[in-house]
């Protein structure tokens, strides 16, 4: 499977390094959040590689809600326990639970499909910023922290018209950012499409605190920074 480099298993558990989550995060979603970088001191593994694995690991269902509880740090070790017929939960040791999946309907295992829908979904989440965001920003004239950038997972939803499906390709159809105070949330939405027909819809939320108002000058920056990290990155990782 795909995600084997990403993650690590030990005693029926899972558990991600800095190295692992890092790398998911840039060379497969695209992903160049600060805080998803081996040396940040807020390190957290991407909500997208916790989905990935979940789906790895339950497959992936007609109807499904992703509930985004906790940030994930390295070394912990997680496992997925079910909540009852409908529900699958990822946990540490402890209890305390990061992801609950509500599923419901057929249940897909083929695991190209789900390698194809992650790896699919995972780049279109990479592109949230600066091509989603930062138009929305705009358009409110409230922008996050360009020193410490903080934009993480709420929920997501996702349901399939059928699964016989081999190939279908994520759609971007559209955002909204709604902002109380600091505190916003955006609201993407997308369509999952094969052969030209829309085969399923989805909804993902994301909550970005500290806001403040728009600075131009302050965002072109932070895109610059954005930009010469992804570079310097892709440059050393040929």
């Amino acid at each position: 499977m795909f995600l084997t480099p990403y993650f690590s298993t030990q005693d029926n558990a899972f558990s991600f390094t800095r190295q692992q989550a890092s790398h998911f995060a840039k060379k497969i979603a695209g992903d160049f959040n600060p805080i998803h970088d081996e040396d940040n001191k807020r390190f957290c593994v991407p909500g997208d590689l916790l989905f990935a694995v979940l789906l790895q690991k339950e497959g992936i269902s007609q109807k499904m809600s992703f509930r985004f509880s906790g940030m994930v740090s390295e070394g912990i070790d997680l496992k997925v326990e079910e909540k009852g017929e409908h529900n699958s939960a990822v946990i540490d040791a402890n209890g305390k639970e990061y992801l609950l999946m509500h599923h419901e309907g057929e249940v897909s295992k083929n695991q190209d499909f789900i390698a194809h829908v992650v790896t699919n979904y995972v780049q279109f989440s990479g592109m949230n910023f600066p091509h989603i965001m930062v138009p929305l920003m705009e358009e409110k004239q409230m922008m996050i922290n360009a020193q410490r950038p903080l934009v993480i997972y709420e929920s997501m939803d996702i349901e399939f018209c059928r699964l016989d499906l081999s190939h279908p390709e994520v759609v971007y159809t559209g955002a909204t950012f709604d902002i109380t105070d600091k505190r916003g949330v955006v609201t993407l939405n997308f369509d999952f499409k094969e052969d030209g027909m829309v085969v399923g819809t989805g909804v993902k939320k994301m909550v970005a605190s500290g806001l403040k108002p728009y600075e131009q000058t302050d965002i072109d920056d932070l895109v610059t920074r954005f930009n010469q990290r992804k570079d310097k990155f892709l440059s050393e990782n040929q």
